[in-house]
């Protein structure tokens, strides 16, 4: 038997307002927009931008339904209404905040897997690697170079 060791590398930022200034812009989207996610069963809400190579912002917030799973996280929103508008364009970044109406959210909030998987989807397609900034509401920001930092062992089209 052989092991694999995999390390992976963030940085991190003590708040918001360490991050360079287009990073901060981003984040700032990222916080208004997770204020009109639809959660009325998590309560949880969670706001996604992204910033493309022509200069655009997308945004999206999780979508809830009660016929659970048919809603959306915030990251797949907005990460789909990229690709349909913009086809062409390189995500460079994503800025991700979320926020409980239960209690504080200072730890950064990661995607989860699903949301992961597609953003491997895209960082295939366009050969560029995807920076990824995540946070709570408050506290640390966490940044990714690559989704290949959270998802080591993606599986992409080469598979099918």
């Amino acid at each position: 038997m052989k092991q694999i060791n995999i390390t992976t590398t963030f940085s991190v930022f003590d708040n918001k307002e360490e991050l360079p200034e287009d990073v901060k812009n981003l984040m700032e989207q990222a916080i208004e927009i997770r204020k009109k996610a639809y959660a009325p069963y998590s309560r949880f809400r969670v706001g996604a931008a992204i910033f493309l190579d022509n200069g655009k912002i997308v945004l999206g917030s999780n979508q809830e339904s009660a016929a659970y799973p048919s809603g959306l996280c915030a990251e797949r929103v907005a990460i789909f209404q990229a690709g349909a508008i913009y086809p062409d364009a390189k995500i460079l970044k994503i800025a991700i905040s979320a926020t409980s109406d239960e209690r504080p959210v200072t730890s950064p909030i990661p995607p989860c897997g699903a949301c992961r998987q597609s953003i491997s989807e895209y960082e295939f397609k366009q050969d560029y690697p995807i920076e990824i900034y995540f946070m709570g509401e408050t506290g640390v920001v966490y940044k990714s170079d690559s989704l290949k930092n959270l998802l080591p062992f993606m599986f992409d089209k080469n598979f099918l």
